[in-house]
């Protein structure tokens, strides 16, 4: 079998594996990437074979580069190693890692095959069974929204209360278990409770709880949610909804850190975060007399006011491409983009359901869908006949211009494409690289990369 003939078998092989498989240089170049690694990335074999390692994988975002770089120069291979790559559109994956060094007739290191494991679904079934939320979670590229997430480490590391406002559907309870999850508290329970669901009386045991003998079908103690929640995080949401006499009791709670159950004699001692949340104006509420000023004061230590989807275009692509991942996880289909002009309907939407309504307007397109992709005639008709918004300016209609673009995707451009691109960007923003950078989505350090390389900089 001459050489040709070898290396074509070889390709073969690497391509009929499931994992993503990258081989590198001494120098890191990267010299074989098969089939699954370019569907893992959304990079062809064709870019990927012209590029490095750290340029391949934003290795200024991720820790691979760290942890083959010790494989290169100790010889030690690596094996199952949960970590994260970053894929074409700068997105994180997370992948389980292995890497074993090549060596030479001398026993000399002059390369590494690294190959990755798709964990996306394991980690997404984990995500459902612990309920868990980190902010890499939140899906934005929203000015807004990259806002409050750069503050959530902080308000995490204290123990404050935090009022989350918002329409309904924009992310509250997200939100609120990231801050959980990133917590002092995080090792202990984060409860949720919806204040709007429960009248006043079931309420009032449902948070404090009672003792035996509380009332007629009181056969034994019942905790409450406070007492769930303990050493951990209580959600309550929609607490514009509650009553002046339970806002009272909420009041003690947190002025005093103690409550009663229903029925006890002695009060009972609280050790609980506070996390809530309204679609509702309490300033307004207050100025009726229908929410009391000192539990708002009380519960607004640090407001976060999310915005609604209408006025985050710019995630509505990000949004879509998430859910489409995450149905493909969950009921494998295969339907895993979306035609321009669908994505153009899902633009012009208003979206009084916000980011809640747009995952079921998805799901339902996903589970009728006919094609390899979603068109126009798999969204339902709330989509071409209501809520339109205003029409899409040209920047945003430019920007999200397909499901699979995302945003605009370099790593994938012809390098005299992507050059025309930067100076045309670096033009609109009047030579703000920052602003160009997020604009393009790479980080100002990549930016400067490539206009350096296209002497657009000395």
């Amino acid at each position: 079998m001459d050489d040709k003939m070898l290396s074509q078998w070889y390709k073969h092989i690497l391509d009929s594996l499931s994992e993503g498989v990258c081989v590198v240089d001494r120098k890191w170049k990267i010299m074989a990437f098969n089939l699954a690694a370019q569907k893992l990335t959304g990079v062809s074999a064709e870019k990927a074979l012209t590029l490095s390692f750290g340029e391949m994988f934003n290795c200024e975002v991720c820790e691979c580069r760290s942890l083959l770089a010790e494989v290169m120069e100790s010889g030690k291979p690596i094996s199952a190693i949960n970590t994260r790559i970053s894929d074409s559109k700068m997105q994180p994956v997370p992948v389980s890692l292995n890497a074993t060094p090549f060596l030479n007739e001398h026993g000399e290191i002059v390369g590494l095959v690294a190959s990755f494991l798709d964990n996306r679904p394991i980690e997404l079934l984990r995500k459902e069974l612990r309920r868990t939320c980190t902010f890499g979670d939140i899906v934005t590229k929203d000015p807004k929204m990259l806002q409050i997430i750069d503050i959530l480490p902080d308000i995490s590391d204290s123990d404050s209360s935090v009022l989350i406002t918002g329409e309904s559907g924009t992310g509250k309870e997200l939100v609120a278990r990231a801050i959980h999850s990133a917590s002092p508290r995080a090792e202990g329970p984060f409860i949720a409770v919806n204040c709007a669901a429960l009248p006043d009386t079931l309420l009032e045991s449902e948070l404090f709880g009672y003792v035996k003998g509380a009332f007629t079908d009181a056969k034994k103690d019942k905790p409450g949610r406070f007492a769930l929640a303990e050493g951990g995080t209580l959600f309550l949401d929609e607490i514009g909804d509650i009553s002046p006499a339970m806002q009272v009791r909420l009041l003690r709670v947190l002025q005093e850190k103690i409550y009663e159950p229903l029925g006890a004699v002695t009060a009972v001692k609280s050790n609980v975060r506070i996390l809530a949340a309204t679609n509702r104006d309490l300033n307004e509420l207050m100025q009726k007399d229908e929410f009391r000023s000192d539990l708002y004061y009380r519960l607004n230590v640090i407001e976060l006011e999310l915005p609604p989807l209408r006025e985050r275009l710019n995630d509505i692509p990000l949004l879509s491409e998430h859910f489409l991942e995450k149905f493909q996880i969950e009921k494998g289909r295969g339907v895993k983009l979306m035609s321009p002009k669908a994505l153009r309907r899902l633009l012009e939407y208003n979206y009084p359901g916000n980011i809640r309504e747009l995952e079921n307007i998805l799901e339902r397109a996903y589970i009728l869908c006919r094609y390899n992709e979603i068109r126009e005639d798999c969204l339902p008709p709330q989509v071409f006949t209501a809520n339109v918004t205003t029409p899409l300016p040209t920047s945003q209609r430019a920007t999200a211009h397909s499901i699979t673009g995302k945003f605009v995707n370099l790593r994938t451009m012809p390098d005299d494409e992507e050059r025309r691109l930067i100076i045309s960007k670096l033009d609109e923003f009047a030579g703000n690289r920052k602003m160009t950078a997020d604009n393009l989505g790479i980080n100002p350090s990549t930016l400067w990369r490539k206009m350096k390389k296209y002497g657009l900089i000395d």
